[in-house]
């Protein structure tokens, strides 16, 4: 995650990006559904060598801090104030 990134680095940013004005936004589902193309994408990536070392590591960190954040963050789960 330096000044230089690769393609696949920043089609990870773009993933992110989305994921944060979701979440900011209150979508739920949209911010799920960015959580799971984001685990793809980095999966991909890193299977195919595109991504190296440090953002291994860094994006792995933040996929894990996603991953826990939006554990149960569905509409699925909210109770309606009406009851």
């Amino acid at each position: 995650m330096g000044l230089f990134k690769s393609k696949g680095e920043k089609e990870l940013d773009i993933i992110i990006q989305r994921l944060q004005m979701n979440m900011s936004n209150n979508y739920k589902d949209n911010a799920q559904d960015n959580l799971k193309e984001l685990e793809e994408a980095y999966s991909r990536l890193k299977e195919e060598g595109a991504l190296k070392g440090k953002a291994v590591e860094s994006y792995g960190r933040l996929l894990s801090e996603y991953q826990s954040k939006l554990e149960g963050y569905t509409h699925k789960d909210q109770k309606p104030y009406w009851t």
